[in-house]
């Protein structure tokens, strides 16, 4: 077997290729600043790693031994010779049965095998838990990226596709690798079936008010009565707002209408080199002040209800004690739908945020500049990389598959972008100085802002599995805001949590009275409720929303009259 060319060809190649990904991650720990500018934080790593040899020799021979057990597996030396290789039962890039034959095995194994060693280095550093921690993220990223499944010659799913389509399959990757070069993109899902307007964001409504930062919609009564105070949404400004309005057997809006609420949602506009100097107070002054004041000429209501999802429930946030200190009452409640106050612990995001980079661009704000959509969507799908990147390359591009559709996925797809003075403020102050939790740190529209003062009814939603708002971060703003709080948890990710329909009744959410402990406590005795967590925020919304009246038969009134159609055009523009 070992005389055979083509076999000993094939291990030259994987040899090199080894040593090639190997070296090539050795040389990112170099450091790649001049003399004495900072490190690499790998480079950092490596030297901690060094400095204790015993323990740097140790895991090499465990490694090499590992290794020569693999190959003797492989070669029909010893009978179990892979058993030593640990597998992710949670990881699916290898479960097609075509990893089990012997080359593409130990190739697969060959892999795992490195990866835990490469992971295991770096747990093993003397460095600080922030450095360490900040290593193993992306380690973890390289360790993904020179996945054998993400190469045509070392995926034999590719291979075997590619013989049976006489290389169709390739040829019609290279396209679609092509076109999403073009576009700056990966395609998730096949967007041709999607379109804002005809199937997406279509529940009834008409946009009663605009400027330059947004659309004010108010949405057609499904119902015959309506509850009198109303409700205004405020959807992240990150993002498209019809992620709570996709199709109408998901859409939080829909369902949010047919409960009898009468409804207004904020639709960001996605900047311009126009609006590029937009700050955080323009958010608030131009943005939630006004959309509000708007809901209350139309509605005759003194108070409105408040839904804010994101960085929405952290403008919402700010905009309160503005409010306070103009003397107005405005609100009833708000909800803060899956909202970071506390960034003691932002989760993985927080190896995006680099300082350096961030003074920099506070040295162009009076310049302005925008902050691309599609920049800031590449680093969410970063946190997530084998199912939000790896995952299409493999699909996409080397089998030339055309995604399923998927309206969330398209809707990730159509991010906006962001004026860079108010995202480099959100940066600074959130993630940076996490002086959201300090009264008085700073201010906005001339206000000192003290969250500790916030006194309102507040629903709080986190979602279990959130990787860009962990939901013991998102449980402390339990212990910043002083009126009384519900938190309730949902089962599921950022999205797949908070959008959960009633109608299709999935996964589960947990709710305990006791916020005073701890999150870990407060989970321990928590109940489990099966369905979604919209029915127990519909339940608390209800007695914050007055009695019930008759709908309004038209929309808007003689100072602001229906501009067009819901969803509007704001939300219809899409990134070149």
């Amino acid at each position: 077997m070992l005389q055979n060319p083509t076999i000993e060809s094939f291990f030259q190649q994987l040899t090199e290729a080894n040593r090639q990904w190997v070296q090539g991650w050795v040389n990112s720990m170099n450091p790649a600043a001049g003399p004495g500018e900072h490190m690499t934080v790998l480079h950092k790593s490596m030297q901690d790693m060094m400095q204790n040899h015993a323990d740097w020799l140790e895991h090499h021979g465990e490694y090499y031994r590992q290794h020569l057990e693999l190959w003797m597996g492989f070669i029909g030396a010893k009978e179990k010779g892979a058993a030593a290789v640990e597998m992710d039962r949670s990881d699916r890039r290898f479960n097609a049965p075509e990893w089990q034959e012997p080359i593409f095995d130990y190739i697969r194994k060959n892999y795992l095998l490195t990866s835990h060693w490469m992971m295991k280095l770096v747990d093993s550093t003397n460095a600080d838990e922030a450095t360490k921690e900040k290593a193993a993220f992306f380690t973890r990223q390289f360790v993904d990226a020179i996945s054998p499944a993400n190469f045509a010659f070392t995926n034999p799913e590719v291979l075997k596709l590619a013989m049976e389509t006489k290389g169709e399959s390739l040829t019609e990757g290279m396209k679609k690798l092509a076109e999403d070069m073009r576009r700056g993109t990966i395609t998730m899902t096949d967007e041709t079936q999607f379109e804002v307007g005809k199937n997406l964001a279509i529940t009834p409504g008409q946009v009663i008010f605009e400027n330059d930062l947004f659309q004010l919609i108010q949405y057609t009564p499904s119902t015959d009565k309506v509850y009198e105070t109303p409700l205004l949404v405020v959807p992240p400004c990150v993002n498209k707002y019809y992620i709570m309005d996709l199709q109408p057997n998901n859409s939080m809006m829909a369902y949010i209408v047919s409960q009898g609420f009468t409804t207004f949602l904020i639709s960001w506009k996605s900047v311009t080199p126009e609006i590029s100097k937009l700050q955080w107070d323009d958010y608030i002054e131009q943005g939630v002040l006004v959309a509000a004041e708007v809901v209350r000429k139309i509605s005759k209501r003194e108070k409105m209800n408040v839904l804010s999802f994101c960085i929405g429930g952290e403008i919402v946030s700010t905009t309160i004690p503005v409010m306070k200190a103009r003397g107005l009452d405005w609100f009833e409640s708000i909800t803060l739908m899956t909202v970071m106050l506390d960034h003691s612990d932002p989760g993985d995001i927080k190896h995006f945020v680099d300082p350096n980079v961030v003074k920099s661009r506070e040295a162009q704000l009076e310049e302005g500049g925008i902050i691309s959509g599609k920049e800031l969507a590449r680093v969410f799908a970063a946190l997530r990389s084998n199912d939000l990147i790896w995952n299409y390359v493999v699909n996409n591009y080397l089998k030339g598959k055309t995604p399923a559709p998927f309206d969330l996925l398209y809707w990730n797809n159509d991010p906006a972008n962001l004026a860079l003075p108010m995202h480099t403020f959100f940066l600074r102050n959130m993630y940076l100085e996490n002086n959201l939790i300090k009264p008085n740190s700073f201010s906005l529209c001339g206000v000192p802002i003290d969250l500790t003062k916030v006194d309102l009814p507040t629903y709080l939603f986190a979602a279990r599995e959130d990787h860009i708002v962990p939901w013991k971060s998102a449980f402390q703003t339990t212990k910043i805001l002083r009126g009384p709080v519900r938190f309730v948890l949902g089962a599921s990710g950022h999205i797949a949590g908070a959008i959960n329909p009633v109608s299709s009744n999935k996964r589960n959410y947990w709710v305990n009275e006791d916020i005073s402990v701890d999150a870990d406590s407060w989970f321990e005795s928590a109940e489990s409720r099966p369905g979604s967590w919209w029915q127990d925020w519909v339940q608390w919304l209800a007695p914050q929303s007055g009695k019930q009246v008759a709908a309004p038969k038209t929309h808007g009134n003689a100072s602001f009259k229906a501009i067009e159609p819901a969803p509007g055009r704001y939300v219809k523009e899409r990134l070149a």
